[in-house]
């Protein structure tokens, strides 16, 4: 992590987040008290900041400044807001097609599948603001710039985003193996939200659940699983496919 993408110490950050700075998550010391760090966590809350409490040593780790106990770490990227993004691209006489990743953890595969996402036209991507992996430099350098150019949108309750998505006229497609209908017998050419889940447990039961297609690509030989970015690209496609690519 360069130094210029984290800010540490309480006071720095609280004006970091008050100037509108995005924020990607902030680490706290345990058992960190005040009422300086109550002021710090309360601003966390009002603007939704993922943070997290770690020993000392971890802190010490990622700076030997007097940090107070704080660590912040400034997102590479300016976030966007979905429910902003698709009104737009109906005006515009899009159809939407949206990839939302469950859980991706791993920086690598997360800049691989935005690489691929922005080569297919997804219009945006979008991540839970917890249990996601973090947009850094190690993950815009595998996108190959994609993560600049792509939307990227964060969501607190991601239930109430499918909610509004499915509202807005975007069918759910859910990709997992624990299922008998194909990716291809899906009819793409609509507007579509795409999930693809993580690699330890897949796709969370409460989105299955409220999913309209759930698909599996068909596997011959005898690992059970794609790495989760083949698994993108190979779904992705198909929906170019189907869109009539030029």
């Amino acid at each position: 992590m360069k130094k210029e993408n984290i800010i540490y110490g309480i006071r720095p950050i609280i004006e970091a987040i008050k100037s509108g700075k995005e924020i990607d998550k902030v680490l706290f010391q345990d058992g960190l008290k005040g009422q300086l760090f109550f002021e710090l966590k309360d601003l966390m809350r009002e603007f939704e900041i993922p943070f997290q409490f770690v020993p000392p040593e971890k802190l010490n780790m990622i700076t030997s400044k007097n940090h107070q106990g704080v660590v912040c770490y400034i997102s590479s990227i300016e976030y966007q807001k979905i429910e902003d993004i698709i009104p737009m691209l109906f005006e515009n006489g899009e159809i939407p097609l949206v990839l939302m990743l469950d859980r991706i953890t791993d920086v690598r595969n997360f800049g691989a599948i935005s690489r691929t996402a922005e080569c297919a036209g997804v219009h945006a991507i979008i991540i839970p603001v917890k249990g996601s992996a973090q947009i850094n430099e190690v993950a815009i350098k595998t996108s190959a710039g994609a993560l600049n150019k792509i939307p990227v949108c964060r969501t607190v309750k991601t239930e109430e985003t499918i909610n509004f998505l499915k509202s807005s006229g975007l069918q759910i497609v859910s990709c997992t193996e624990k299922t008998e209908k194909l990716f291809y017998d899906v009819d793409y050419t609509l507007p579509s939200l795409i999930i693809i889940g993580s690699e330890e447990d897949g796709i969370s039961k409460n989105i299955l659940d409220k999913s309209d297609e759930i698909v599996r690509i068909p596997l011959k030989g005898e690992i059970e699983s794609l790495n989760v970015s083949v698994a993108s690209g190979i779904v992705l496609f198909e929906a170019v496919k189907q869109r009539g690519a030029k």
